[in-house]
Formats: structure tokens, C-alpha cells, sequence
């Protein structure tokens, strides 16, 4: 896993100096989804610290797992929360997280926003974004978002750090470059908004088999799962 882990590391710091940006500007993202809490804990050992995951009891279950297994390196994990996320579920998450990578509708970040205020927490958040159009995924139509970002940025208890999202299963790798492209002149455009009192800073796309071109395209995090973990194990 070490081995997978530094050929990772090394793609990315290839890729980020062929972009021309500051070593360590990319951000990698260990997506954990089906894997063992052994295996993260693996994985943890070398160094990895951050680790997405797309199903909220999956998730509560393994970190309190991986906490009972090794409460002193668990404790310096970060967790993300990459999947759909139902607004029934959103006080499992609201506060939790590291990082929320899939905010895509005004109706679960209000109640992220409610619950977030009746702790007095704060949740850094993305919002994802459906750029290929396609049905069976998640994430705002472009334009919606443009509409509504007023009504997003209103919201107390939500720190908008950038956007996130899941192009369209395309090969070459590089026949997704449009969409990462365009996620980046989205975010521009929501800067120029006024909307924000701090710019958002965040991208997040790219994964196993595309992630060098997200990265010279503007990503600041990338979701690699299999290609670090290996196949998942039953």
C-alpha cells in the first residue's frame, strides 16, 4: 500500500509542476468507500491523514471502528463526506466532517444550517455541481447555481470553501479536461459575485483515472480510492 501511496504522490507532484503551481497546492483525498478499517489504518500509517467517504452509517460505523482499533493515529484523521447526503440525515453530518464535499440542493443546506446553528458549529462546505447533465448523479445544474447563490451564501453556520464535481465516465482522460475546465471558470464566476466575504479557494475533482489532468486543471483535491487501496476485499 506504501508503494501505491508514493506512485500517487508522485503523479501529483508531476503533474503539479507541469501545471506551473506550488508544491503541495493538490490535495490528496483517500476515498475509503468499502474498505476495512484495517485498511485505512494501513494506509494511515504512511502518512495519508485525509479519507472521503459516500455513506453516512458506513461512515459512523468504520470511524468508530477505526477508533476503537487505533484511538491515537484515528485521532489524527481527517474525515470527508463525498456522497449524496440525504437532509434526513444531515445532523449525522453537520459539524462532523472536515470537509463536506456534496452540498447540491438549497433544501439540505438550510437544514445543514439549522443544525449547525443549534450547536453553534460550523461546517466547511462544497457545492456540487452536475456539469455533464446526466441524471443519475447529483449536483446543481451550473445555472441554478449562479441563481440561488445568494440564498446559499445567506446561510449561517456554512463556510463555502469552493465546488465540487463527478464529470461524465469519458476515456481518454483527457476528453474530461472541458469539465474540470469549466469548473474552475464556475468558480471564478461565484467570486465575482460579491456573494462572498472570502473568496472560495476549493476544487474538488478528479479521481483514479483522471486525476493529473483535474490537477492541471485548477483541482486543490483529488478523490483516489482504488488506485490507492487496491481492489476492495469482500
Amino acid at each position: 500500500m506504501s508503494e501505491r501511496l508514493n506512485e500517487i504522490h508522485g503523479r501529483l507532484a508531476a503533474a503539479t509542476a507541469r501545471s506551473g503551481r506550488e508544491p503541495g497546492s493538490v490535495r490528496l483525498l483517500a476515498v475509503s468507500k468499502g474498505q476495512r478499517p484495517e485498511a485505512i489504518l494501513e494506509l494511515a500509517s504512511h502518512g495519508q491523514r485525509d479519507f472521503g467517504e459516500n455513506y453516512v452509517q458506513e461512515w459512523l460505523e468504520k470511524r468508530a471502528r477505526v477508533t476503537a482499533l487505533d484511538p491515537e493515529l484515528a485521532a489524527t484523521l481527517r474525515w470527508h463526506f463525498i456522497g449524496h447526503l440525504q437532509s434526513n440525515k444531515a445532523a449525522l453530518v453537520a459539524g462532523q466532517v472536515f470537509l463536506l464535499h456534496s452540498v447540491d440542493s438549497l433544501k439540505l443546506a438550510r437544514k445543514l444550517s439549522a443544525v449547525c446553528q443549534s450547536r453553534g458549529a460550523t461546517q466547511p462546505a462544497l457545492l456540487e455541481v452536475n456539469l455533464g447533465g446526466e441524471g443519475s448523479k447529483g449536483g446543481l445544474e451550473a445555472g441554478a447555481l449562479l441563481r440561488e447563490l445568494r440564498d446559499y451564501t445567506a446561510l449561517p453556520g456554512l463556510v463555502w470553501r469552493g465546488l465540487m464535481t463527478i464529470p461524465p465516465a469519458l476515456e481518454p482522460a483527457e476528453a474530461v479536461r472541458p469539465y474540470f475546465r469549466r469548473l474552475k471558470s464556475l468558480l471564478d464566476e461565484c467570486n465575482r459575485t460579491g456573494f462572498f466575504q472570502d473568496p472560495m479557494t476549493e476544487l474538488s475533482m478528479g479521481m483514479s483515472q483522471d486525476f493529473e489532468v483535474a490537477v492541471e486543471e485548477g483541482a486543490t483535491w483529488v478523490r483516489v480510492g482504488t488506485a490507492l487501496f487496491g481492489p476492495r476485499q469482500p
